[in-house]
């Protein structure tokens, strides 16, 4: 085949009717990229437009809000140890602790941290019961010496009463015998017996014993200031009549 010779003749035209159909292809499917396009952007646009609103929403809430609230930072609380306070028992807590309001000793409310606050109301409680027991006992102490000085105090006055009372019965015991003694007749007085005078000697006076005392017209002691006629030595016994006058002092011996 002579390949030359054909290569040297002049090419024919291309089919027009090609080139229409390659045309209105290209043309339709640019159409469509161009509808798709725009499809999309009005979703992108709507979008936009909704976040817009939200955002704008968003911004006035904040801007409604209290600008003290968000221009000023809420301030950190500080533990109020041994600060004073208003209500007995009001707990305050500042993790990780806790503050109790607590009457100090010196009567005061102040703030304590919870374990200082027990540790105070545990000593006062032990104070208050140190001095109950020792008030009860004391008490118990005042009672029964009261009880001992009551029963004491009984004890004399029923002395006292049965000493009364015996005072009265003899009393009243020794009216009756008085009252007795007066209604009964007085007894008789019996004069004492005087034993019997031995007999006198002869020419002795019998009212005397002892020494012989004369029988004369007077007799006086011997030794003393008579003059006679007749004297006696004592001492004598007077058994009679003292004649003589010689027991001077009347205890019935004469001349002693």
């Amino acid at each position: 085949m002579n390949t030359h010779s054909r290569s040297n003749q002049p090419r024919k035209p291309v089919n027009n009717e090609v080139d229409d159909v390659v045309g209105t292809s290209l043309r339709t499917w640019i159409s469509r990229r161009r509808l798709a396009g725009a499809a999309v952007a009005v979703a992108v646009l709507i979008s936009a437009t909704a976040c817009g609103q939200s955002a704008t929403s968003s911004k006035a809430a904040v801007a409604s809000e209290s600008p003290s609230s968000m221009a000023t930072p809420t301030p950190t609380r500080t533990a109020p140890a041994s600060s004073s306070c208003i209500t007995e028992s009001a707990t305050e807590p500042y993790p990780p602790k806790v503050f109790i309001c607590t009457k100090s000793d010196a009567g005061t409310l102040l703030w304590m941290e919870q374990s200082e606050s027990k540790r105070v109301l545990d000593a006062r409680a032990a104070a208050a019961k140190v001095a109950a027991e020792k008030a009860a006992a004391d008490k118990a102490a005042q009672d029964a010496a009261a009880k001992a000085a009551q029963e004491q105090a009984a004890v004399e006055a029923a002395r006292q009463q049965a000493a009364a009372e015996e005072a009265a019965r003899q009393q009243q015991a020794a009216a009756a015998a008085a009252a007795v003694a007066a209604a009964a007749p007085a007894p008789k007085v019996q004069a004492p017996v005087q034993p019997a005078a031995p007999a006198a000697p002869s020419g002795c006076d019998p009212n005397y014993a002892g020494p012989c005392v004369p029988i004369a017209s007077d007799v006086d002691c011997a030794g003393g200031s008579g003059n006679g006629p007749a004297y006696v030595r004592g001492p004598v016994t007077v058994v009679g009549s003292d004649i003589y006058g010689l027991d001077r002092d009347g205890d019935g011996v004469g001349c002693e």
